[in-house]
């Protein structure tokens, strides 16, 4: 058996760097900027009013209360018509941009009105110092300023950032496309009853939904029968169209597989026993450049293999500096024991938050065969060589969120 981080590291060094592109911003979310990004215009782009209320001269609040002269109206998106001289006020909706002459606003609440439309009189409560309520232009970006350095995760705040500045295309490194292939004919993937020795196929869906939620374009290969033809033309379909691919099932030792047989035929593959459990079995390889995945067959097995190797291996293929999940240390709610063998094993446990500090239990059932327990746990517990942890134990935990 080899270790884990022994393992993790072929997978990466095996991987093709991140490949840079021109992406539209609405298809944006989630990559990662492969080049800076620079403010080509200021944000905003005028002086405008932060508040409902008057523009003023500062200078005309001192001694306030005052009275002052209504000279106009101002809604955002109109230009200002007129300066505002001394004594006078334009009554100016929030956005709508500063008149000329005015360097202040009294906000709304502050003030009262009186006198008729042609000879409307405000009354401001307080004095107001010059800039009061004003959003100068260029306050947030200036032109020529760096707005994002290369290497920023583009999330919903970014986006917006991006449209501001009139961005509509964004240089970003592709988001890895990942197809996924079942082979057995062993699986139903029909809705059909099934027959003795028969199982339905359940990882397909579940990894086509884990390279999804990690922010992949998952790609649908289908189901295969044995057969050496047919899996040879998926594969090779499969690696023409797909930056990475995930098989499962065939990949322990002394298994004889159709998949084992054919990819050892085209590709350039390593099978590996690694010193963990659930998932001790990974085959890894590349087939024409292209990463594979030879995943465990059974289910949870499955989906903690594509979380050790494939999503970190993935990630940093879409250009991402975090690859890994987020790792904390936690109080164990019940003991999680383990009998000594010579692995590190990944618990499946429900995490929780409370009283400044994070505790887990188990999520129950721990064989590789048990799904429920995978569903409904969001943490694995990481226990090393040994006899596992005692209740208050502090573990360590990869949180799956």
């Amino acid at each position: 058996m080899i270790p884990l981080d022994e393992a993790q590291a072929y997978v990466r060094g095996c991987c093709p760097a991140p490949v840079a592109t021109a992406v539209a911003l609405r298809e944006a979310l989630g990559l990662v900027l492969a080049e800076p990004v620079l403010a080509t215009e200021a944000v905003p782009p005028f002086a405008n009013t932060a508040m409902d209320g008057f523009a003023v001269r500062a200078v005309d609040t001192v001694g306030a209360p005052v009275r002052m002269a209504v000279v106009g109206t101002l809604a955002a998106g109109d230009a200002p018509d007129r300066p505002v001289g001394p004594g006078e006020a334009i009554r100016i909706m929030t956005g709508a941009p500063m008149p000329p002459g005015a360097d202040a606003v009294v906000m709304v609440e502050l003030t009262s009105v009186s006198g008729s439309a042609a000879d409307e009189q405000v009354d401001v409560e307080v004095e107001v110092p010059v800039g009061n309520h004003v959003r100068e232009a260029g306050e947030d970006l200036e032109p020529g300023q760096v707005v994002f350095p290369a290497g920023t995760a583009i999330g919903p705040g970014q986006v917006s950032v991006l449209a501001s500045i009139n961005l509509g295309v964004v240089p970003a490194f592709r988001r890895p496309r990942v197809g996924v292939i079942s082979t057995g004919d062993e699986l139903v993937a029909d809705g059909s009853a099934l027959g003795i020795g028969q199982v339905r196929d359940s990882n397909r869906p579940g990894l086509l939904a884990l390279v999804e939620e990690s922010g992949f374009d998952g790609v649908d290969l289908g189901l295969v029968r044995d057969e050496e033809d047919a899996i040879e033309q998926v594969l090779l379909a499969g690696v023409e169209s797909c930056d990475a691919l995930l098989t499962t099932g065939g990949v322990s030792m002394g298994d004889f597989d159709y998949v084992k047989v054919v990819l050892d035929r085209i590709g350039d593959m390593r099978w590996m026993q690694v010193a963990i459990r659930p998932a001790k079995p990974l085959a890894f390889g590349t087939v024409a450049g292209v990463p594979v995945f030879g995943l465990p067959g059974n289910p949870v097995a499955s989906m903690v293999s594509f979380e050790l190797f494939a999503r970190p291996a993935l990630r940093a293929m879409g250009g991402h500096a975090e690859t890994e999940r987020p790792r904390v240390r936690a109080v164990a709610d019940g003991g999680m024991p383990r009998g000594p063998d010579g692995k590190v094993h990944f618990a499946r446990v429900v995490v929780d938050y409370r009283d400044g500090g994070y505790r887990v239990s188990s999520a129950g059932g721990q064989g590789s065969h048990q799904l429920a327990a995978m569903a409904g746990a969001d943490g694995l517990a990481v226990l090393p060589d040994g006899d596992g942890v005692a209740d208050g134990d502090v573990v360590e935990v990869l949180l799956l969120y």
